[in-house]
């Protein structure tokens, strides 16, 4: 009888199984966004709730797999044609990896970051950082990079004059000419943007969408990029205030700075310092009363061989207040913040570590003096406190500082206490080519700027061009498989929360701007000249790149006069200044439009991420959560196409319309377009050639 009733049961087994519908591996999905992550950044030693989605009815069992451990998971909701599986996960105070195993029939499958795979690879598990938390504020915000120097000029009292002072052993240059192209050796060569016209533009700014203000480097420098900072404590007064002006210009011929009395005045003066720092603090206010952000520049690897510390200029050596500086003096209370080779070459020592062998950079000793130490942590804490109240810092070459990787973790860690202390809602984010994932831990950095899982991928698809416009590749020109591969390996290093704040440019500072790229030219201005940096550019390609950027996970961010079409090589082209009076019309009015696409629909900004479909030359993919669901369409041809995307998958019912809320083309742009049926589950679109397309789903 036993026997009798096990072969009854196991028929039955079978008989249902035939019955189910085929496996259906679209519909798996999860990531740790917050409707899959529940809460999406848990506390430590808290319950946490991980769900996974499956197609209604398919699957047979769903495991959490972690540690080693698999977990059956509960199915605890049915919805549009979907089941909710769920498992409730008490965590500690360690990182969480797992993924799924998916159970169907005879079919197992893993489920990980790159979807439904064969093969377990740790690698990609999803990733879950117990007290782990970046802000609220800048989660998805839009960003507006502003090089100073080239934004505009708002009080020319404070320009750096021509033979001000000698830079890399050549007189420093006053450009008169805000529109001329910047010279090939650029460094030296200002042209009088400053804080005030920050201030003087903060209308654009708002108007724009902008939610947050990053500025490169502002504190005194002797350069234009003030990347070889002078002094710490202090915003330069030539983009901040000028109250007192005494001394003179170096004569012809001289070019020791330790005769600039001008500016030894300028940047020396107490008066000129707190006076900067007090105009600052009322750029960061007024972008607070508009509901701004400010991130800072911070150059903590290496200084200036101008900088106070050091001294190598002799400006401070004479100055009043100020202690020798290390190259000055073996007695300098600031020797061990370098490291010097020659302990015998006192006064007057050049003999120190310089970052890359530059001299003009010298590298930043910390294994050598915690006072050293203890100074740039008071530096990172001073700004983002009151009375600036500085919203976060981007760091660059970050993972340089130091000289061990074991130090440089241990800086981090310690930074990151001293910033949040300060100020728990700033943000930490970094400049980092290749893998992040030993610095986002969740001890370290919140986030980088995101070169290898965003421009580099958008870049290569669109244009076939590398970021500094250095090369063409053909193969890599539309091909959707390279871009999908790229985007799910090196995001896999990121969790939630740093995913969601990473800084997606399509320019910046470092490299070509990206309306450069789309016109395919190899090379760089010494070598083509600047006017070939806008001959033969496609707009409908940049909006294309826009679109994408501005429907990514992550902060999307503009370098300034992106918006307004300036075009430009690598370094120092892409420095050009802003075009006041002379902008892309068209391209502006797309900018401020798709940004308020942005804000109106939350799942573009904070919302999931699937892949749809792909083709040569053609993208699409969701934005979506349970209030709204986009498909995003990308056709990078230079002919129109017809596709049919599923987009079921993201949500929407089978039956229904889809609705245009944008779409990009050659001539332009419109905010309104035709609506589509949704058939089955499926859209068929008729695409135009280098077009972008926003698709929403409308309730009838």
């Amino acid at each position: 009888m036993d026997l009798e009733r096990l072969r009854r049961t196991e028929y039955n087994q079978q008989y249902i199984a035939a019955m189910r519908p085929v496996f259906n591996r679209r519909a798996l999905f999860t990531d740790t966004s917050a409707e899959y992550v529940i809460p999406e950044e848990p506390a430590c030693f808290s319950e946490v709730t991980i769900r996974f989605r499956t197609a209604r009815n398919n699957v047979d069992r769903v495991f959490l797999v972690c540690g080693g451990q698999k977990h059956l998971m509960v199915r605890v909701e049915s919805k549009n044609d979907f089941d909710y599986y769920a498992y409730v996960m008490r965590l500690d105070d360690q990182k969480v990896s797992y993924y799924f195993e998916v159970q169907t029939g005879r079919i197992t499958g893993i489920f990980d970051m790159r979807g439904l795979v064969q093969e377990v690879n740790e690698y990609y598990d999803f990733i879950i950082i117990p007290g782990f938390h970046t802000p609220d504020w800048a989660k998805g915000a839009v960003m507006y990079q502003i090089y100073t120097d080239r934004f505009c000029n708002g009080d020319s009292s404070n320009d750096v004059l021509t033979n001000e002072y000698c830079y890399i052993g050549e007189p420093v240059h006053r450009v008169e000419d805000w529109g001329r192209y910047p010279a090939q050796m650029d460094v030296r060569e200002f042209y009088g943007g400053d804080l005030q016209g920050v201030l003087d533009k903060m209308d654009y700014l708002q108007d724009l969408g902008v939610e947050v203000i990053y500025f490169n480097p502002l504190f005194v420098s002797p350069s234009n990029h003030k990347y070889d900072i002078q002094d710490y404590d202090y915003i330069d007064p030539h983009i901040g205030k000028i109250v007192s002006d005494e001394g003179d210009l170096l004569p012809d011929g001289q070019r020791e700075n330790r005769f600039a009395s001008r500016y030894i005045d300028r940047v020396t003066n107490k008066a000129n310092l707190e006076a900067s720092n007090e105009l600052f603090a009322q750029v960061v206010a007024e972008a607070h009363r508009r509901g701004m952000r400010v991130i800072l520049d911070g150059v903590f690897n290496h200084c200036g061989s101008f900088n106070k510390w050091m001294d190598r200029e002799r400006i401070y050596e004479n100055a009043e207040g100020y202690d020798r500086g290390a190259y000055v003096s073996a007695d300098s209370p600031y020797r061990n913040y370098f490291d010097f080779h020659n302990q015998a070459a006192w006064p007057y020592n050049n003999s120190y570590d310089g970052w890359w062998g530059h001299d003009t950079l010298p590298k930043l000793n910390y294994e050598g003096s915690q006072e050293l130490m203890d100074c740039v942590l008071h530096v990172a804490k001073k700004w983002v406190s009151p009375p600036y109240n500085v919203d976060g810092w981007r760091l660059d070459v970050a993972a340089d500082l130091g000289h061990s990787q074991e130090f440089n973790h241990h800086f981090w860690q310690e930074f990151r206490k001293a910033v949040k202390e300060a100020n728990p809602e700033a943000i930490i984010l970094a400049e980092h080519y290749g893998n992040t994932r030993d610095w986002l831990q969740g001890n370290e950095w919140d986030t980088v700027m995101n070169y290898d899982a965003f421009m580099e991928p958008v870049t290569w698809f669109l244009t076939g061009m590398e970021k500094h416009s250095d090369d063409y590749r053909e193969d890599l020109l539309g091909n959707s498989e390279s871009f999908w591969g790229a985007m799910r390996h090196h995001t896999s290093s990121f969790s939630m929360p740093s995913w969601q704040v990473a800084m997606n440019e399509l320019s910046n500072h470092d490299h070509s701007r990206f309306l450069t790229r789309t016109n395919h030219k190899v090379g760089r201005t010494n070598t083509l000249g600047p006017q070939a940096a806008e001959q033969g550019i496609n707009k409908a390609v940049f909006r294309e790149g826009v679109v994408i950027q501005m429907t990514w996970t992550g902060a999307p961010t503009i370098y300034y006069g992106d918006e307004a079409g300036v075009c430009g090589f690598t370094d120092p082209d892409n420095r050009r200044t802003y075009p006041w009076g002379h902008e892309d019309q068209v391209l502006l009015a797309f900018h401020k439009d798709i940004i308020r696409l942005r804000r109106e629909n939350e799942e573009l900004r904070i919302g999931s991420l699937k892949m749809l479909e792909n083709d040569y030359n053609f993208i699409s993919y969701g934005r979506f959560n349970r209030k709204g669901q986009c498909a995003i369409l990308i056709n990078n041809n230079y002919h129109p196409i017809t596709k049919e995307i599923h987009v079921w998958e993201i949500g929407t019912p089978k039956t229904g319309k889809m609705k245009v809320i944008l779409q990009s083309r050659d001539d332009g742009y419109c905010m309104e377009g035709a609506e589509y049926e949704i058939r089955a589950g499926k859209v068929l679109i008729e695409m135009p050639q280098t077009s972008a397309t926003i698709l929403k789903y409308v309730e009838e």
